[in-house]
């Protein structure tokens, strides 16, 4: 049975292939466009997929979308009409797209898929990304949270997953939303929507929280059960084209920040403030499902789910045993998640949990390509490079990070989901007090303030950090232990907004943010052979068992998919060496130097 899952039309439109219940492959629509969040019909993913299963779209049994798009639409409707006639430019640019494309997915599926005379399913919104989060798991019963923006009506969901059912008892609806809330502020602080939230968060620690009390007395009535409804008087989000108004405006003191405008202490204390709110949210909410449910686990998706520092708390509050989030937890998950609902929920299949792993696969569900590929691509274009044994890489390049040097790393199937998890990754010497800037402004062309995240030995995390399990997924952010830290909170005293960068805060301060914390991914060798046996070589060298990783792209661009990405990326800033495949790309040792001045203008605003 072949089952085809499809998200599109909003923001990171992905494919996923399905066959008995296995992933064989899932991917965003991005990475082949090169279009950061690309949401256009993933035409290119799910000739992939379909490539990657060796079938033709005769062979799929069913494609199944994401989301109920008459639903959704029913939603536009009714708060155009709500709002009429302030929303009439909002309404105005929607409707376009909706009556030529998102109405008619059957047709466009079949207009795709030539071949296919299988059954088109829908699913929920957040039935997709509930199902992402449970299914995926390894849990045979779990409570399930999901948050984002809004799916057709829904903003939030909460309920019970057992075996192969899938429960959703409790939802809050739009234009409650702590998706939007976040989005709002995401933009007020000169971020873009849907892209800069993750900005926003890295943000706040620079900060400190004092309009939390004006948001929760103004902007939002919160419940003891997380449940809350949103002032919206002080949004724009229903019937303008902007996230906010005047009056929040007003409420803050100032307007919002322009994109790539100096960011001042004002707009820090707002992203600490709203991360503060968010928190104190997700924790309410965590605690009311655990009551309901009685479950000692719990799934999380949605793209709120991608607050890392949020998950952090939950897990430490202790309310559950073990929490699973989705490590594809936007958009782009719904595809996952929706073909798992045609599997167990549609057709009624059996599900078999392996308690000591997930169904994710490391995520590594994407493309991946041949050594002799990427051999022919390097002699193709005359490109000098050094051809070494498996068993020899990870030496070569864990003496080349103990060197001080940053390598862009390319090696077998791509990651699925926004982060990088040792597939194409940026790696170095998280030792180095200066790495985290050099990576930010000479690398990633980003703010400097940005944070990076340490890759550890899974079996090597809690004797450097206050986390006691895995995280494969980088979704977990955990203090760095006390005794790793080589000054305290005392000495911040004196130092205030990026000024704080300037203090060495742990023997890891290049993945040490302000507040101690680091978004940890661990690493087990069964997941990845030879980024694991890299980074235990370092170990070796140097009794660390840590390093820096961070995606391989430039700010504004997609991960990179092929070799021809990783190159590009590679030649066009001021990584030292390309290890791709068995070979490795001195910098120093090339030709060919890329001319564009204003190449990096493409990419200005994400």
């Amino acid at each position: 049975m072949n089952i085809l899952g499809i998200s599109c039309f909003y923001h990171d439109s992905a494919a996923c292939l399905l066959r008995d219940g296995e992933i064989i492959g899932a991917v965003q629509e991005e990475r082949f466009t090169r279009k950061k969040h690309d949401s256009s019909f993933p035409a290119k993913s799910i000739s992939w997929c379909l490539e990657k299963g060796n079938i033709s779209d005769s062979k799929l049994d069913i494609a199944i979308f994401y989301d109920k798009p008459f639903i959704k639409f029913e939603r536009i409707l009714e708060t155009g009409l709500s709002y009429a006639p302030t929303d009439i430019a909002q309404f105005i640019q929607a409707m376009p797209l909706w009556l030529k494309q998102k109405l008619w997915i059957p047709e466009l599926i079949q207009k795709e898929l030539k071949g296919f005379k299988g059954k088109i399913l829908f699913a929920q919104h957040h039935e997709s990304h509930a199902a992402s989060a449970f299914y995926a798991s390894p849990f045979k019963e779990a409570a399930f949270l999901t948050l984002d923006g809004v799916g057709e009506w829904e903003t939030a969901s909460f309920g019970i997953g057992k075996g192969n059912e899938l429960d959703i008892q409790h939802y809050l609806k739009f234009p409650h939303s702590l998706g939007l809330l976040y989005s709002a502020f995401t933009y007020y602080a000169g971020f873009k929507v849907n892209s800069g939230e993750y900005k926003l968060m890295g943000l706040a620690p620079y900060g400190t929280p004092r309009f939390k009390d004006l948001i929760l007395k103004e902007l939002i009535d919160l419940k003891e059960d997380g449940s809350f409804k949103m002032n919206m008087k002080y949004f724009g989000y229903c019937n303008t084209l902007r996230m906010t108004n005047n009056r929040f405006n007003n409420l803050f003191g100032s307007l919002p920040r322009k994109p790539e405008t100096k960011i001042t202490q004002h707009y820090m204390d707002i992203a600490a403030s709203i991360q503060a709110v968010t928190e104190e949210i997700v924790l309410k909410m965590a605690k009311h499902v655990h009551e309901v449910t009685g479950k000692d686990k719990l799934c999380l998706a949605g793209g709120v789910a991608l607050n890392c520092v949020a998950n952090g708390r939950v897990l430490r509050e202790g309310l559950f045993k073990e929490i699973w989030v989705q490590p594809a937890s936007g958009d782009a998950g719904g595809a996952l998640g929706a073909a798992l609902v045609a599997w167990f929920k549609y057709l009624g299949n059996k599900r078999i949990v392996d308690e000591k792993h997930d169904m994710q696969k490391a995520s590594l569900l994407g493309p991946e390509f041949s050594n002799d590929y990427i051999e022919g691509y390097l002699r193709n274009n005359e490109i000098p490079y050094e051809k070494l044994n498996p068993e020899d890489l990870p030496k070569k390049v864990a003496q080349l990070i103990s060197q001080g040097k940053i390598i862009g790393w390319f090696q077998g199937k791509l990651e699925f989901g926004p982060r990088a998890l040792g597939a194409r990754s940026i790696i170095g010497d998280a030792r180095d007090p200066q790495m985290q800037t050099k990576m930010n402004l000479k690398i990633k062309y980003r703010e400097s303030f940005r944070p990076f995240a340490p890759t550890i030995l899974s079996e090597k995390v809690s004797e450097w950090f206050e986390l006691d399990r895995e995280s494969p997924y980088m979704l977990l952010v955990a203090p760095v232990r006390v005794d790793k830290r080589i000054n305290s909170l005392k000495e911040d005293q004196g130092y205030s907004g990026f000024d704080k960068l300037k203090l060495k805060r742990s023997q890891i301060p290049a993945v040490t943010h302000v507040d101690y914390s680091a978004r940890i991914q661990t690493i087990k060798r069964e997941d990845n052979q030879i980024y694991y046996d890299t980074i235990n070589e370092f170990y070796k060298i140097t009794g660390c068992p840590v390093i820096i990783n961070t995606s391989f792209n430039v700010r504004g661009e997609p991960l990179v998919l092929t070799p021809e990405d990783a190159f590009r990326c590679f030649i066009r800033t001021e990584i030292d060496y390309l290890v791709i495949g068995n070979f490795v790309i001195e910098k120093s040792l090339q030709k060919k130097e890329v001319k564009e001045e204003n190449w990096k203008k493409e990419f200005e605003l994400d």
